[in-house]
């Protein structure tokens, strides 16, 4: 019985037609590839699993195919010994060579040892050298000879996660390529062609919540896509509940019910709603999360025409719409300075359960707050020959400071304790 191979194996692009949204790498190396002007070094660098390592090999394969057309086409065969030995990380020519293991000076010299010796089996001896920021200093400064006159049938491929690690004169010595980090459509198109050929097939929420996960990465996407296809015991369809479940996240309904419940300032029900998530699971951080999510998706959708609400189920798009008509922008940025500043406490707290019951509290306080621009406005409406500068100096909105005018209401019948409390809401506020 043979052993399972994983999707990201599976699935990983052998020529540089398979490699998905990296238009512009593809392109020049093609180019250089089809036109015989191959530089000796090149190093790449992104996020993981965008297809660094993957290219390195692509490359490999394409200036070492046998077929004569390999080179003209910039299209490796795939099928010939050189291409199925490099596939396999087996070409006594091309080195592949794990650089967080091997950072010493003593590994880099027996890389320029070796180097004196020609190719066995291919036209060119290639080294790859993946994760070559954790070399040594000592290590790439004994490289930068050989990096930058090397034999003309040897080519350094380097590959980096952490680019501003890697020397200068290391980098002045490549051609470098940054592999962007793909969108969550392109991730998402790219699972379900997947699925589509391992005859399953998948909710579009879950795909997309899926690709959202993978953070750009095509190598976590799939790992995740592995996993929610064993979680559903390898059943036809997968869906977006199932991929809620095997992501750790929060149930959303959940989540949406407990902002619908913030932004009516129902301090009683957004306790109980919080405690029956909080039993579910103990990461607090993760709620934060979750909330600045879903008040971000409400924002967009309140403030950009025709906003695309992906990754949502029908019936809570139809409530977080709802939301966003029902609720002021202010009201949701303020809403979001509380979360963003909230994260950062409880992630630094040992009792992120009372800081996230103060927040609540901070929270329900605050949207039970009149809007200060209304109040403003009323104010400007009241007193039309007055700026809101004079209509302050005419004391209609009154001298906070003042202790003997601070019960007193201002002529649309806003105590002044009010307008304090509403000030003392935002950093550094004040009426000008």
């Amino acid at each position: 019985m043979s052993s399972y191979l994983v999707l990201a194996r599976k699935y990983r692009p052998q020529n540089f037609a398979e490699l998905i949204g990296q238009e512009v790498l593809v392109q020049t190396l093609a180019n250089s590839i089809h036109n015989n002007r191959l530089h000796h070094g090149y190093i790449l660098t992104g996020i993981r699993g965008v297809g660094k390592t993957t290219t390195a090999r692509i490359i490999a394969k394409t200036i070492n195919c046998l077929d004569p057309n390999a080179m003209q086409n910039a299209m490796a065969c795939g099928v010939c010994e050189n291409c199925r030995l490099i596939s396999a990380s087996q070409h006594q020519d091309v080195i592949e060579i794990d650089a967080a293991s091997r950072t010493g000076v003593g590994d880099i010299r027996q890389i320029i040892d070796s180097i004196a010796y020609a190719p066995v089996m291919a036209k060119y001896k290639i080294y790859i050298v993946d994760e070559v920021h954790m070399l040594s200093n000592q290590a790439f400064n004994a490289l930068l000879k050989t990096l930058e006159e090397p034999p003309s049938n040897v080519k350094f491929i380097f590959a980096t996660t952490e680019i501003r690690k890697v020397p200068v004169t290391i980098l002045s010595r490549c051609q470098r390529f940054d592999l962007r980090r793909l969108d969550d459509n392109e991730i998402s198109q790219h699972l379900n062609n997947i699925l589509a050929k391992e005859n399953f097939q998948g909710d579009k929420d879950a795909l997309m919540m899926i690709a959202k996960a993978g953070e750009g990465s095509v190598r976590d996407s799939l790992s995740l896509l592995d996993q929610a296809l064993a979680i559903n015991d390898h059943q036809p369809k997968l869906s977006l509940d199932l991929v809620e479940k095997m992501l750790g996240l929060n149930d959303r309904s959940k989540i949406i019910d407990l902002i619908n419940k913030i932004m009516i300032g129902d301090l009683k029900q957004s306790i109980k709603v919080f405690n029956d998530i909080y039993s579910t699971t103990s990461d607090v951080s993760q709620i934060v999360t979750d909330l600045m999510e879903i008040i971000h998706k409400i924002s967009a959708v309140k403030a950009i025409d025709n906003y695309q609400l992906e990754g949502f189920s029908s019936s809570n798009s139809k409530i977080i719409f709802d939301l966003a008509n029902k609720n002021s922008l202010n009201s949701l940025i303020r809403i979001w300075q509380l979360l963003v500043k909230a994260k950062i406490e409880i992630d630094n707290t040992s009792n992120p359960r009372i800081n996230f019951e103060m927040l609540l509290i901070k929270l329900c306080h605050l949207v039970s707050i009149p809007d200060l621009t209304k109040i403003l406005v009323e104010l400007k409406n009241n007193n039309k020959d007055f700026s809101l500068s004079e209509i302050a100096q005419e004391g209609i909105v009154l001298d906070l400071n003042n202790e003997s005018k601070n019960n007193k209401k201002n002529d649309v019948g806003y105590d002044n304790n009010l307008v304090a409390e509403i000030l003392n809401s935002f950093d550094q506020a004040k009426i000008v």
